[in-house]
């Protein structure tokens, strides 16, 4: 990069500070709107995704930066209490045992079973469906986009991968966490035509995201296990030795710097996760050649809004369209604080994993391994791809040669309903191939 990207140790220092907006400038993670202004991803994002007169709204900072402050409020109430809610809230709405007397009146806990009971009247389950079928038509894109977009680019702000490094689980079960991520995306976009609702259900799912259902069960699990993480490292349970003894890390008793962070896993950075997985992915297979219609985007929008409500997002605080979205994440990105130092153990991590499964000496797996990383630097940019270290490769570009070929293949499918069978049926036998590793630690797989 020409413009050296500030990192977390040279904070709001030597910044632009517009007048309209400089109040924004309140936790040490936050930079100046100008700050990255010459990043890839933004370059593209503004050329390309936004209007031409577009111009960050200081409402919408003031919103971004407020939502640092703010958990998950339903859940965290009930961790204050010790309460883990997860098995009793399943139990109770899918017509198990009683609940004891604490938790029957227990107004958090009440209020948290009325959210999970019913979908809410804002959700259209025709459109969820039609936005998960299109999401689940490229398997190998979709862990393309989830490994090398949405997750290996997020490893360049610490203020996402932070509260997970702090766990000390990060770096050394990265193939755990990628597999139980991308398990969490494939339930919450699981359909009723879908390969293992057909094959895993005694009575398959009837709609998209039922109650009951796999990605309903998923989203009350991992919104208690955010809940817990949010709480331990509040009280300073950090795992030590995992990232550099830096003050703005955490404070002198241990504990969690909220000045400087905000929340761990707060409202903001929930719904930057939120687009990673929605909005990042669905523009990766737009750019990879897949044909997107404007009702499908809707409906993978549409699908995780309902995941992020269940995972105690702020429905409010969400994107209303597509188009906001991308006003949404250009206002994110342009004020986060960017740690090259900190992501590179953790991209590595992710990196090697093939070599680590197929052999340090397997050309295969080094193949795998320049593909992964060329994804990255093509769809994501240079810059960050050289702050994480990933290695430059003379494939770069052969990432491409997969954009004509898998437009030629969807637009086959949309005129000819023998060629839709016969993709259909290779994409749920590659999808099958693709879940070795959940068939192996996960009974819902087996």
């Amino acid at each position: 990069m020409d413009k050296k990207i500030t990192n977390t140790t040279n904070i709001l220092t030597n910044k632009t500070q517009h007048p309209s907006t400089a109040s924004y400038l309140r936790h040490g993670r936050t930079t100046a709107i100008d700050d990255h202004s010459d990043l890839q991803v933004l370059k593209r994002i503004k050329r390309y995704l936004l209007p031409k007169d577009f111009a960050i709204s200081p409402a919408l900072l003031e919103e971004i930066v407020a939502g640092y402050d703010i958990g998950d409020p339903l859940a965290d109430a009930l961790a204050t209490n010790n309460i883990r809610f997860a098995k009793p809230l399943q139990q109770i709405i899918s017509g198990g045992d009683d609940l004891n007397n604490d938790l029957a009146t227990n107004a958090s806990f009440n209020t948290l079973t009325e959210q999970f009971s019913s979908h809410p009247d804002w959700f259209d389950p025709k459109l969820a469906q039609i936005g998960a079928v299109a999401y689940r038509r490229y398997p190998l894109m979709l862990i393309w986009l989830l490994r090398n977009v949405a997750l290996m680019a997020g490893y360049s702000i610490p203020a996402l991968s932070l509260p997970l490094i702090q766990t000390g689980a990060l770096m050394h079960d990265a193939l755990p966490r990628l597999m139980r991520t991308y398990a969490y995306i494939l339930a919450v976009s699981e359909h009723p035509q879908s390969d293992m609702s057909m094959r895993n259900h005694s009575q398959p799912i009837d709609q998209v995201l039922a109650i009951g259902s796999e990605g309903w069960r998923q989203s009350i699990k991992v919104r208690q296990i955010h809940t817990l993480v949010r709480q331990n490292l509040l009280k300073g349970n950090a795992a030590a030795g995992v990232i550099p003894n830096a003050e703005q890390h955490h404070n002198p008793d241990g504990s969690w710097n909220t000045d400087y962070w905000g929340v761990p896993i707060n409202q903001t950075d929930m719904i930057a996760t939120h687009l990673q997985f929605s909005l990042l992915i669905m523009r990766g297979l737009r750019l990879l050649g897949a044909r997107i219609s404007p009702e499908e985007a809707e409906g993978i929008l549409h699908l995780w809004n309902l995941a992020s409500y269940w995972m105690g997002v702020d429905l409010a605080r969400l994107p209303k369209d597509e188009a906001a979205s991308w006003e949404w994440l250009y206002t994110y990105l342009s004020i986060q604080q960017l740690d090259f130092k900190m992501g590179q153990p953790l991209a590595k991590a992710l990196h090697d994993l093939p070599r680590q499964l197929m052999g340090e000496d397997n050309r295969r797996g080094r193949f795998v391994e320049m593909v992964n990383a060329s994804v990255t630097r093509t769809l994501v940019g240079d810059d960050i791809g050289d702050g994480l270290d990933l290695p430059r490769s003379k494939i770069r570009f052969g990432v491409l040669s997969s954009v004509p070929i898998l437009f030629a293949l969807d637009t086959a499918r949309q005129h000819n309903a023998t060629i839709a069978q016969k993709l259909e049926a290779f994409r749920a036998k590659r999808q099958d191939n693709m879940n070795w590793w959940l068939k192996k630690n996960d009974d819902y797989y087996k």
